[in-house]
């Protein structure tokens, strides 16, 4: 598996088909396939008061196809800390461990950051990635928020 930096105007087009070719995620979590809007959102939308340049956008590689996204934020919830907004692997690159080495890259970029603790949100209807994420040391923090399509987000965070 190689990871690497996307950029948003050579990658765009990889970004675009690997959401075609794997639309879960987004069919689960607003109930639409993601169009290439959602593609070049990929590039540009992070949490609340970080920096959106500061921002680590990566793709996961298998044989050199693109087969997984990362976006790794700062500054969130607080100004110390890491916020990974987004990790999807696509069905064929699932079960074989990609998802840990994935987000082992991920800690190591937070570390690097100096950043304490690293938080993610899962949807309350997404039971294999909650578990996923809690098997990999994550926490439930009581926090959560309502989606606009009706879903439940629950906040985990994992001390680096």
């Amino acid at each position: 598996m190689l990871i690497r930096p996307l950029d948003p105007a050579a990658d765009l087009p990889l970004v675009a088909a690997f959401y075609a070719d794997a639309p879960d995620y987004w069919l689960l979590a607003e109930g639409v396939l993601p169009g290439p809007e959602k593609a070049r959102d990929f590039f540009t939308d992070c949490p609340p008061g970080s920096d959106p340049a500061a921002a680590h956008r990566l793709g996961l590689f298998l044989d050199d196809r693109l087969s997984g996204l990362v976006e790794l934020s700062f500054g969130f919830p607080e100004p110390e800390d890491a916020y990974l907004g987004l990790m999807i692997l696509g069905p064929w690159a699932q079960g074989g461990g990609h998802g840990a080495r994935a987000l082992a890259h991920v800690e190591a970029l937070a570390r690097q950051a100096g950043c304490p603790r690293l938080y993610l949100g899962v949807l309350g209807r997404n039971p294999r990635g909650r578990a996923f994420w809690q098997r990999e040391g994550f926490v439930a923090t009581g926090i959560s928020r309502v989606t606009d399509q009706g879903d439940r987000v629950h906040r985990m965070m994992k001390p680096l």
